[in-house]
């Protein structure tokens, strides 16, 4: 037996598997040292579990792990196959439905079971999603393209870039609406760069991600997909928007502005959450609930401009007790040209690193503060220690979330050069992200 079919098993196990012809998936029976015999198929070895052990699935639908220093040897009783996925058939769409295209990036909705470790990992393609719901074919006629095949905490600005490139060109190709499959720990980010590199989109473009593997039971990457298709397909509003799950139940999603949403939670299905705001609207079954005026309606392509420059020296930090002025230093040395803190409270940073902040407005480069607060503004003339980070240039960004502030400087560094207009900008509420007034 190679290691290439070994399902992860070494020696000693691997020579015993050898001597009887056996391999992952085949049905063996293992004779213990005290006697006994036990039957199974073999499942493969996963990388975190112990060297020795073998493992069976028994008949009657338990796995067990058994130590090779038990066993006196292994009997191949019939072969059988390893664990594969199996590509669905493409189902008919019927005619005269609108364009979606799908695009695939990676992450849980994209994932299935590795047998090898026993997590998920980034595994089918954006075509796979589409065939593994074959409810979307009665929804729109369905284009899929996958650009990128990893999960979402690999993703930089680069990958933004190219993503909206990839937006861009479905929506001048005649897509009525356009689905990102995306990993939901970064979506966040992704749905906030969108929203700057695509002005004046004519159609509506949808994030949409999977808290549990789409091979699992409890997976919500089925019912999400469907929802976000049916938005991108019929929705008669233009724009970036998340779709997820409402609540724990796979009665309804919710529609999120994607430079207002937020991850609120590590495994939950309905973990985005829109934050200083209301969503943008619920979709129940077939019916899809907008609040009125949130965003444009579907229009033409007059004034539809791709912007997909970002740039990566661009840092997001988050202040806390002790942090050292040396992190601001680090960042100078290696060449950031912008920093987006995540002040205490309504926008503060403790005076010894002011001296830090100072050096880098001097360098040109820009700074902002956010809060680490979920609700609220930056309120930063309220106490001495806001009035002084403004006087050393800090940028107050009112309501902004820190994940949309670290993706609109990005994108401006990309496409300005000049400090001071820099600022301008982010202190300007260009795509919904910044509320002009907000109560306490």
């Amino acid at each position: 037996m190679t290691t290439e079919n070994s399902g992860g098993y070494g020696d000693p196990i691997l020579s015993f598997l050898s001597k009887a012809g056996a391999k992952v998936g085949d049905d063996v029976i293992l004779e213990m040292k005290d006697g006994n015999t036990i039957e199974g198929v073999l499942l493969p070895q996963t990388t975190y579990e112990r060297p020795t052990i073998v493992t069976l699935k028994l008949p009657n639908g338990y796995n067990v792990g058994l130590s090779i220093n038990r066993i006196s040897s292994i009997t191949l009783k019939q072969k059988g196959r390893e664990p594969s996925f199996i590509h669905p058939s493409k189902p008919a769409s019927a005619s005269g439905l609108p364009n979606v295209t799908i695009i695939g990036t990676g992450g849980t909705i994209a994932s299935r079971i590795d047998y090898r470790t026993g997590g998920v990992k980034p595994a089918l393609t954006a075509e796979e999603l589409y065939l593994l719901v074959p409810e979307l074919s009665g929804l729109a006629d369905i284009t899929t393209k996958a650009v990128f095949n990893v999960y979402s905490e690999n993703l930089t600005p680069r990958h933004w870039s190219k993503l909206a490139e990839e937006v861009a060109s479905a929506v001048m190709e005649g897509a009525h609406g356009v689905v990102v499959a995306h990993g939901t720990d970064t979506m966040h980010y992704t749905a906030a760069a969108l929203t700057f590199a695509l002005e004046n989109l004519p159609v509506p473009v949808v994030l949409v991600g999977s808290q549990r593997s789409s091979d699992r039971p409890s997976s919500d990457s089925a019912i999400n997909m469907i929802g976000a298709v049916r938005f991108a397909a019929h929705a008669q509003v233009s724009g970036v928007f998340v779709v997820m799950h409402a609540g724990l139940s796979d009665t309804s999603l919710t529609v999120h502005l994607g430079v207002r949403v937020r991850k609120l939670h590590t495994s939950r299905r309905d973990a985005f959450q829109t934050v200083n705001g209301t969503p943008a609207g619920t979709i129940k079954g077939e019916e899809i609930s907008l609040r009125p005026g949130f965003a444009p309606r579907r229009n033409s392509f007059d004034g539809f401009t791709l912007h997909s420059s970002f740039d990566e020296k661009v840092s997001l930090v988050k202040v806390y007790p002790g942090i050292s002025p040396s992190i601001i230093e680090g960042l100078l040395d290696s060449g950031c040209r912008g920093i987006v803190f995540e002040g205490t409270g309504l926008g503060h940073a403790p005076r010894h690193l002011f001296d830090s902040i100072k050096a880098a407005v001097s360098r040109g480069v820009v700074v902002a503060m956010t809060s680490q607060c979920i609700n609220g503004s930056v309120r930063m003339t309220v106490y001495d220690t806001g009035r002084d980070l403004l006087k050393l240039g800090v940028v107050p960004l009112g309501d902004m979330l820190s994940e949309v502030a670290y993706a609109k400087l990005s994108w401006l560094l990309g496409h300005h050069n000049d400090p001071a207009e820099i600022a301008r900008l982010m202190r300007s509420n260009l795509r919904g992200e910044l509320a002009d007034r907000r109560l306490i």
